[in-house]
C-alpha cells in the first residue's frame, strides 16, 4: 500500500448485533419532559368527559409523558424494596440497565441491524425487572407497588389536558394528531401563460 495512505478501519461481524444507531429520527426513542410540564397549573387538569376525551387524553400523555411515568413507577417500586436489601440489590443493577437502555440515551438501539422502537425497550426493561424482583420472593410488594404505580398514572394521565402540549412532526404522527391533506390548488403557471406541468 503507498505511504501516506490508511486502510479504513475494519468492523468485526459482531459489532452490529447491540449497538447504537446513529440516526436523526426522533420517532425510535422518547424524551424524557420536564416535571414542570408533567406537574404543571391546576387549570391544566379537568375532568375527562365524554368517553373520547377520555381515550384521546389517555393515548396522547402516555405517549408523551412515557419516560417521566416509568420513572414514577420505578421510584414506586424503589420505595416498596427499601426494607428488603437482597431485592434492592437486584433492583439497583436493572435500574443500571434501564438508565443506560432507556433514560440516558439519545439516540435509537440496533439489534441485528434492526432498530428497536423505544416502546419495545420499554416493555422488555418492564419485564425483566418484573421476572428478577419476583425471583427475590417479593412478589406481592412488587404488585402492589406497580398497581400503585399504574393507578397514579392513569389518574394523571385522565386528567391532565393536553391542549398545551407541543408534540413533534413524528410524535403526532404516531398519536394520530396529524392527518395529511392533499394540496387542491391548481399548479403555477409561469410568464408564457402555459401551465407548468412541474
Amino acid at each position: 500500500m503507498p505511504a501516506g495512505y490508511d486502510s479504513l478501519p475494519s468492523t468485526s461481524s459482531g459489532a452490529g448485533m447491540f449497538t447504537r444507531a446513529k440516526s436523526g429520527s426522533l420517532s425510535f426513542f422518547a424524551t424524557r419532559r420536564p416535571w414542570r410540564e408533567l406537574l404543571s397549573h391546576p387549570s391544566s387538569y379537568s375532568r375527562p368527559y365524554p368517553l373520547s376525551v377520555l381515550t384521546s387524553r389517555l393515548r396522547r400523555n402516555l405517549n408523551y409523558f412515557r419516560v417521566n411515568y416509568s420513572m414514577i413507577i420505578l421510584f414506586i417500586l424503589f420505595v416498596s424494596l427499601l426494607w428488603h436489601p437482597i431485592s434492592l440489590v437486584v433492583y439497583v443493577i436493572l435500574f443500571v440497565a434501564w438508565w443506560f437502555l432507556y433514560f440516558s440515551r439519545d439516540e435509537p438501539i440496533l439489534v441485528l441491524n434492526r432498530m428497536v422502537d423505544d416502546r419495545v425497550v420499554l416493555a422488555a426493561l418492564g419485564i425483566v425487572t418484573v421476572v428478577c424482583l419476583v425471583l427475590t420472593r417479593v412478589w406481592l410488594n412488587v404488585l402492589v407497588s406497580i398497581l400503585i404505580g399504574v393507578a397514579v398514572v392513569l389518574l394523571h394521565a385522565a386528567f391532565r389536558a393536553t391542549e398545551d402540549l407541543f408534540l413533534d412532526e413524528d410524535e403526532a404522527a404516531e398519536g394520530g394528531l396529524i392527518s395529511v391533506v392533499r394540496s387542491t390548488a391548481p399548479p403555477p403557471r409561469d410568464a408564457g401563460g402555459y401551465t407548468n406541468p412541474f
